[in-house]
């Protein structure tokens, strides 16, 4: 019977000796957890090597984003790839880091916010032209440069990159929202 959406965990008894070390690296590591995403991409420790890093990035708070900024990406680009889990998730820490309720409510429903900080509004403008059209304009590119600098526009454009694996990861095995799987 599968514990996490469509998706059955390894337990620590199945895995293989190159699971293990990857998922010991995750739990005894810096992120002392085994997050959504990983529990499944621990099937093939090489990604969980490689992918780990990337996602520390933009946990640790040494990228060129504020927490509210990263929460913004986050929302618009779940949201766009209808991803309950990460969804559910980042919706939540999105308030918990000051943003607006209605604002949130807004990114989910891919309906139209605003921002009063020019650095939100410009990840806001970036991150729902990125996710909608894949089209930046001239202004609106002189603009997140100008704000972001190019630290900052990278971040923001890779972070979109991660959680659109992290959503299609969740989509695929049809995890809900908030789904713990296999206690650990």
């Amino acid at each position: 019977m599968p514990s996490f959406g469509r998706y059955d965990e390894l337990t620590l008894a199945q895995m293989t000796p190159e699971q293990r070390a990857a998922y010991d690296s995750l739990v005894n590591g810096p992120r002392g957890r085994l997050p959504g995403p990983y529990k499944v991409w621990i099937h093939n420790p090489a990604l969980v090597h490689a992918a780990d890093p990337l996602g520390r990035h933009f946990a640790d708070g040494h990228y060129a984003l504020t927490e509210r900024e990263r929460e913004i990406a986050v929302v618009v680009i779940v949201n766009k790839w209808g991803s309950d889990y990460p969804a559910a998730a980042h919706e939540k820490r999105a308030k918990e880091v000051g943003l607006d309720a209605a604002q949130v409510e807004a990114m989910a429903a891919g309906q139209t916010t605003s921002f009063a900080d020019a650095r939100e509004q410009v990840v806001y403008e970036v991150a729902v032209s990125l996710a909608n059209n894949r089209i930046v304009t001239e202004g609106l590119h002189a603009r997140a440069v100008a704000l972001l600098g190019h630290p900052g526009v990278s971040d923001l454009i890779v972070l979109m990159g991660y959680y659109t694996a992290v959503s299609l990861t969740m989509n695929f095995y049809a995890v809900p929202a908030g789904t713990p799987g296999i206690a650990r």
